[in-house]
């Protein structure tokens, strides 16, 4: 049988790889995830600004619509007959 080798201290191949993948591709993944963040501020401030505007346009149409339904009593404001009746079935 072969003997084995004695095992190394340190990284190794693998661990070197390692730590040089990651400091090549620290930079670009960051980067992305920053994107990504920056894109979804926009985005929210998008949508929130939207939603601002349409309720906006919603109160002013529904202030509109109130003031055009006000009643305009033309009558007296006094006491009113009422008849009391069965309530038809």
């Amino acid at each position: 049988m072969k003997a084995r080798s004695p095992r190394r201290g340190g990284f190794g191949v693998w661990g070197i790889g390692a730590v040089a993948c990651v400091a090549c591709c620290a930079g670009p993944i960051l980067a992305v995830l920053g994107g990504l963040s920056v894109a979804g501020v926009l985005s929210s401030l998008f949508i929130g600004v939207g939603g601002l505007a349409i309720a906006l346009v919603a109160a002013v149409g529904f202030i509109a619509v109130r003031r055009g339904r006000r009643p305009h009593s033309t009558t007296d404001a006094g006491p009113v007959p009422v008849e009391l009746s069965k309530r038809p079935i």
